[in-house]
């Protein structure tokens, strides 16, 4: 199928790159994942119909139908130049962002909270944001200049942004739900913490602050061979999930959240 040319796609691409009520989504499983989990595609182009349909066709085809009515065909040279990064399947589409107030999730909700504590890695946020959707927390909320809703962010989460709740926010002063930190001088990951915790994971640099530090419950680690310093953000992370909650699990027959 040939396509074509629209000078008004481009300007609607280029708005919506700077829209902080909008998502651009580069490639095929971010935009499958926000169709899957409620939103819908307010512009979706491509340049090759066929192999797009067929990837969705063998991956997805619950979201098929959805992708076949929204997707138009644009010229590769148009497609190229809306996308700064090059992608494996061809599809580029925009979004509306879900609503809501990303503080929202500081009030207890028997779910526990991922709050990584100033970031570098905008490719570290997005696996963090992957792994807690799988695991089903209540959110991720980030602080720093990382933003969770940036095109490379979706794009390392595979626009599970559509899943679980993220957004960027300051720690606030108060809050009813216990502070846990993730350092290396804390106990052992143990099954027996409170399923409302905050889970502060620090920068990838520096680590939790002291402020927050001082401010923490508790103070968890992964047991990890002598001189082995760190682990990966998003390793981490997952790692602390899924042990909390299999080890919850096994201990009280239920999950824990």
């Amino acid at each position: 199928m040939a396509g074509t040319v629209d000078p008004h796609i481009t300007r609607a691409f280029y708005a919506a790159y700077q829209d902080p009520a909008l998502a651009v989504l580069e490639g095929f499983h971010p935009a499958n994942h926000a169709l899957r989990f409620g939103a819908e595609l307010r512009l979706a182009v491509t340049y090759d119909r066929q192999k797009l349909l067929a990837i969705a066709e063998r991956l997805a085809p619950d979201t098929l139908p959805a992708l076949e009515r929204a997707v138009r065909v644009v010229e590769q040279d148009q497609f190229v130049k809306l996308c700064p990064r090059s992608l494996s399947s061809p599809l580029l589409s925009i979004a509306e962002r879900p609503p809501g107030d990303i503080t929202r999730a500081f009030v207890p909700s028997g779910r526990p909270v991922v709050y990584l504590e100033t970031p570098r890695n905008p490719g570290n946020v997005g696996a963090v944001i992957r792994v807690a959707a799988a695991a089903d927390v209540e959110a991720v909320v980030v602080s720093g200049q990382v933003d969770p809703w940036s095109p490379v962010v979706l794009r390392s989460g595979a626009g599970l942004q559509f899943a679980v709740a993220v957004g960027n926010a300051e720690l606030p002063a108060s809050t009813g739900r216990p502070i846990v930190t993730v350092d290396a001088g804390g106990e052992p990951i143990r099954s027996d913490l409170d399923p409302d915790s905050i889970l502060v994971v620090g920068g990838e640099r520096y680590g939790v602050s002291p402020a927050v530090r001082d401010r923490a419950e508790r103070s968890v680690a992964l047991p990890m061979r002598p001189g082995v310093s760190s682990l990966n953000l998003a390793t981490a992370v997952s790692a602390l999930l899924y042990s909390w909650k299999t080890a919850a699990t096994e201990r009280n027959g239920s999950s824990p959240w």
